[in-house]
């Protein structure tokens, strides 16, 4: 069915000039959480390990510090599977958020897992919310809540070369208008 639906896309958009970016098989997920959902995207990595070991992993600082510390194994065998294997960014409000934001735009983040605690209004919200606007913008995989993440993460379109994430040709429209 998907097989089919990304073959009637692609005849529809021939004619367009349409930017699209071939799924790779080794993504650059950014990974963040807010205080109070950080718990649960822990929990989330670690159900995950093994896929999740297979891509390039990016954080905003205290997040990736504490994924970066995520212990597998015994007591007298620890083992630390994310150490040194995530960039730590800045913390969101210190301007990490933004860092990722900046990424999204210059097409080095292919999937956003954004923990997000839609209960309280951040100090950073501004940040929070152009972040949300960019992955929606350039047509990231993005996900707010683990049921998303769990689907994302295991989409059978990871990894497969005949599918192309679309960026829509607005963005060119707009970097290129006449003032």
């Amino acid at each position: 069915m998907w097989r089919m639906l990304i073959n009637i896309y692609k005849e529809i958009n021939q004619q367009t000039n349409i930017k699209r970016l071939t799924m790779k098989e080794i993504l650059n997920i950014a990974l963040i959480a807010h205080d109070s959902r950080k718990k649960e995207l822990l929990e989330w990595v670690r159900n995950n390990a093994k896929l999740l070991s297979k891509h390039n992993l990016y954080a905003t600082g205290t997040t990736g510090k504490l994924i970066s510390e995520l212990e597998f194994g015994t007591d007298q065998q620890p083992e630390y599977p994310f150490k040194g294997k995530v960039t730590r960014l800045l913390s969101g409000p210190l301007g990490g958020d933004q860092q990722i934001g900046a990424m999204v735009a210059q097409g080095q983040i292919d999937m956003l897992i954004f923990f997000c605690d839609n209960l309280a209004v951040q100090g950073h919200q501004n940040d929070v919310s152009a972040l949300s606007r960019l992955a929606s913008l350039y047509n990231i995989a993005f996900a707010t809540n683990r049921t998303t993440a769990e689907l994302l993460l295991t989409s059978t379109l990871l990894g497969d070369e005949s599918y192309t994430r679309i960026i829509p040709d607005c963005i060119q429209q707009y970097a290129n208008r006449k003032l």
